[in-house]
């Protein structure tokens, strides 16, 4: 659905006020609606002959007007367009409404670990928003979780057995002035550190990019290395798939590795076959363990240009590695352990993806990190 350009709209007010109820815009599009806000405001204030920087960031060309109001209407309107095309793009990557998770056996049933979903700094991924399903499925394997919003300290954490955060950032949303800058302040993470080292298990999850970047600083502490680059593995990927850095680890192409989170505790609980979306490449110290290993063909784009590609074969995807008397598990793509639905036909991404294992991956991990399973 397009809605059009009508006088009147040139106050942002206007605008925004039909904009926001496009049916595209109920599914959850806050932070797209803010980032639109913000992007208008700034088109409304331009003046004509001045703030040519300004306009020079937007990918298309202005023409210069004596009439403030036609130019204010030309610029909104091919902004329209952008809108448009970022909101159905969004829109059909979504939370999967249809996706109801299922635990047939519990694993805990008489004491619950607890497990702090860190919401604190500027995470995209959250217990009530795209990690719902992951959120909601781990509580019915027996976990107590509770959202945090605070910062880290050795009193908070001493309360829990698990710390998940996923997909932190340095500022609000991914393209604000320091997104990509660090999430945690050094006193935080020296105490996530500490935390483990005496029994606290950690999951680091960030995908490329800015949350990568803002991540970095944590998985510093563990001594992974996090490249915030794209990656992608023509070689090593789905036919079905609807994207390049959609990845296959399998234990046919013998991506995926042994490890307790791929083997479980019995055969049914075996995993076999797990999708990633994208992401980006980890490098773990010396005596941790990968589990999903990326191959001969994959590469990632150099950032800031993203226009040279290198070899990433042999880093990983997913690793763990205990430290002092805890464990960490990090990964570096956040789709993995989602439940979405993706393009037109819906296709599922994430615990939900059938064919894969994914699902039984995300409940592996969290036996691990809580020490149902042995360290390997």
């Amino acid at each position: 659905m397009i809605t059009r350009f009508q006088p009147g709209d040139h106050r942002p007010s206007a605008f925004l006020n039909r904009f926001n109820g496009l049916p595209e815009l109920k599914t959850n599009q806050k932070p797209l609606q803010r980032f639109w806000e913000r992007r208008l405001n700034n088109i409304t204030r331009l003046k004509p002959g001045v703030n040519e920087k300004r306009i020079a960031k937007y990918p298309f060309t202005f023409s210069k007007s004596s009439n403030r109001h036609q130019m204010i209407i030309r610029r909104a309107s091919v902004l329209l367009l952008f809108l448009f095309v970022s909101v159905t793009s969004q829109a059909q990557q979504i939370v999967d409404p249809e996706y109801k998770a299922v635990v047939a056996e519990p694993a805990f049933t008489k004491s619950f670990p607890r497990v702090l979903f860190d919401e604190g700094h500027n995470n995209s991924l959250t217990r009530q928003g795209r990690y719902k399903p992951f959120a909601d499925l781990i509580v019915l394997d027996g976990y107590q979780v509770v959202s945090g919003r605070k910062i880290f300290s050795k009193e908070m954490l001493d309360t829990f057995k698990i710390l998940i955060v996923a997909n932190p950032l340095g500022a609000e949303e991914f393209d604000d002035p320091g997104a990509d800058q660090p999430a945690f302040v050094d006193n935080e993470c020296d105490a996530v550190r500490d935390w483990v080292k005496t029994g606290g298990s950690l999951l680091l999850i960030a995908d490329h990019g800015a949350f990568g970047s803002a991540a970095e600083i944590l998985a510093k502490r563990f001594g992974v290395e996090m490249s915030k680059a794209a990656t992608h593995d023509p070689g090593n990927q789905d036919q079905d798939a609807l994207a390049p850095g959609w990845m296959m680890f399998s234990r046919e192409n013998k991506l995926l590795l042994d490890h307790a989170v791929t083997a479980g505790r019995s055969d049914s609980e075996k995993v076999n076959r797990v999708f990633t979306f994208g992401g980006q490449s980890l490098k773990g110290p010396e005596g941790s363990w990968t589990f999903l290993k990326l191959g001969e063909t994959a590469t990632e784009s150099v950032p800031p240009a993203n226009d040279k590609e290198i070899s990433v074969a042999g880093r990983a995807q997913g690793l763990a590695l205990k430290f002092g008397k805890g464990r960490v598990v990090v990964l570096g793509d956040p789709g993995m352990l989602s439940a979405q639905v993706i393009g037109r036909e819906r296709t599922p991404m994430g615990i939900n993806a059938p064919g894969t294992d994914n699902k039984q991956l995300a409940l592996n991990i969290m036996h691990w990190l809580s020490g149902l399973l042995k360290e390997r």
